[in-house]
This record gives structure tokens, sequence and C-alpha cells, in this order.
């Protein structure tokens, strides 16, 4: 079976730790590399981050960093999610791996040039280094099979009434990414605050008692705390893995086209993602907005992943 082609962008973060070992050892993916923006931390702990979850998981997949603040805006962390060093929680060993010295958006770049076509960029934080490399090299545009993103809300936020947070910490950059052309799937807060990883969830991931399921339980211990602190949640919403999940089962996420713009002049909507649901606009849809999961399922696929790994 052929495998599906992917580079994930993220800002590790505790999602988006799962994520990565969601896409590490699937058999249906080939994950080609990891790109790194700052995000949920500075772009200095989530690189570190990403090598830290890597080593943990005995991948061999190459690590980039990237840009280190926002297109335009000033930058934002959401360390009272993350914790001071964007994954607080896990005790990680002395760190071997080291970051490959060429830049994410150059590395971008020159991978997506040298493609057929038939690579699908993930991304589960800010989209900064695909905007850029966007930018920088728009021929690439053509070579994107699909944009996955975590992502935006079409109805509420999660920093503001109206923005959610990878948005929202660079709306101009996601503003590209949507206008760019390229089919794109949106996965946002509308879904995935469905998949709350409640305390028998994290007993159930425990029992399957590998390396990475013991990460999984040390990750959730701190998310699932401070999403109770500030959501008044019993579980963490496990936003950012869903986008690989998708990948992984066609049939695990529904979703509707819409019409999707990004607002980057409103004083109090600054960074929402405006979604056409009913399409009273009457134009085009831009992308796929994910409207609906398979909940039990999701929670098999990250099971599934965790036995691969020793």
């Amino acid at each position: 079976m052929e495998r599906q082609k992917l580079i994930l962008d993220c800002d590790p973060g505790h999602d988006d730790a799962v994520a990565i070992l969601l896409a590490g050892r699937a058999p249906g993916l080939e994950l080609l590399g990891i790109t790194v923006t700052a995000g949920n931390q500075t772009l200095e702990k989530t690189a570190q981050n990403a090598l830290r979850v890597v080593q943990w998981l005995g991948l061999d997949t190459p690590v980039y960093a990237g840009c280190d603040r926002p297109l335009v805006r000033d930058k934002i962390v959401a360390g009272n999610i993350h914790g001071e060093t964007g994954l607080d929680g896990p005790v990680f060993p002395s760190l071997e791996r080291t970051l490959r010295p060429e830049h994410a958006v150059q590395y971008l770049i020159r991978t997506l040039l040298a493609s057929e076509g038939d690579i699908t960029v993930v991304t589960t934080g800010p989209m900064t280094n695909l905007a850029m490399a966007l930018r920088l090299e728009p021929r690439i545009a053509e070579k994107i099979r699909r944009i996955v993103l975590m992502g935006g809300s079409y109805t509420n936020g999660n920093v503001t009434p109206a923005a959610e947070f990878n948005i929202l910490a660079d709306p101009e950059a996601a503003h590209i990414c949507f206008s760019a052309g390229r089919p794109v799937s949106m996965i946002g807060l509308d879904v995935t605050r469905k998949v709350l990883c409640l305390p028998e969830i994290v007993e159930r991931m425990a029992r399957v008692n590998t390396g990475a399921s013991r990460l999984f339980v040390d990750l959730m211990g701190h998310f699932c705390r401070t999403q109770k602190e500030v959501f008044g949640w019993d579980g963490a919403p496990l936003h950012d893995p869903v986008t690989v999940a998708s990948l992984l089962d066609p049939d695990l996420v529904r979703f509707k086209p819409m019409n999707v713009r990004i607002d980057l002049r409103s004083e109090q909507s600054y960074g929402r993602t405006n979604c056409d649901y009913f399409g009273y606009l009457g134009l085009p849809a831009t992308a796929d907005v994910a409207v609906d999961i398979d909940v039990p399922r999701f929670w098999d696929i990250v099971e599934e992943a965790l036995r691969r790994y020793e």
C-alpha cells in the first residue's frame, strides 16, 4: 500500500506531541520531516520539545526550526495551557538529537519543489512557516497535495470570543495559506472540543504500557489540569492529533465545504475564521471545514498508535 507523504508543521505543545506520535509509525503515512514554529511557546522551546518527543519515540524524522515570530502581529504564546517549557509534565532524558541546520521555510520550499505534488502539509500551530514559504516561492503552491490544519472555528474561539489560538497567533499567515489555491481541510474547535481526554481515557491508554503510552499519560497529567483551570473541563480537548487521525481514517471526520475568510481588520474579531456555513454569500467554497467526528473511533486510533511503540 502506498503511504501518504506528509510534512508536519507544529509548535509542541502537548497535543502537537501526540500528533507526532500518531504520525511517526503510522503504516499508511510517511512522515518526511517536522518543521517547527513559535506558538505554544517560543521557537527555542518548541523546537527543543519536538526533538525531545522524536528522541523519546525513537523516530528518525528530521526536525527543522523555522519562524520565531508572526508575519505582522506581535508574538503571543500559550504558557497558561502548556506551561513554562511548552511541554510541562513529562521528565525527558538529556537531549541528544539536534536540529537540522536548514531553516524550516527553506526545507519546505526545497522538498515541495522536488516532489511530484504528492505531499500533504499538516499544520498544528500558527501557519507562519508555510505562509512564508508560499511568499518566497509561489511555485510550491501547485506542489501541495492538500493543507490540513488544526485551527479556527465556525462558532466560538478559545482565546477571544471570535478567534482560535493558532489563527489568532498569525492571522496574516492563515490568510496566505487559505488563499493559495490549494485544497484545505480545516479542523477547528467545533470538532476538536468533542475529543475530551477524560480520566477514563487516560486510564485506558495507561494500560497499553508502552513508552509511548507512558509519555501520553505524563503529557495529559499537565494538559488536563490546565484545561480544567482555564476552561472548567474534566478532560483536555486533544486538538492537534485529529489532523493526523483524519488522514489515517478518511471517514473519521465529516467535512462541509464552506467559503472561509480570515478576519484581518476587525478590532473585536481579529483572527476569526469567518465560515459561510449556510452559503449566504454565494461564494465558492475555499475549504472543507470539519463539522463532526467519530469520537470512539478517534480514541481507537490513538490506542493503536501507542501500541506501535515499544
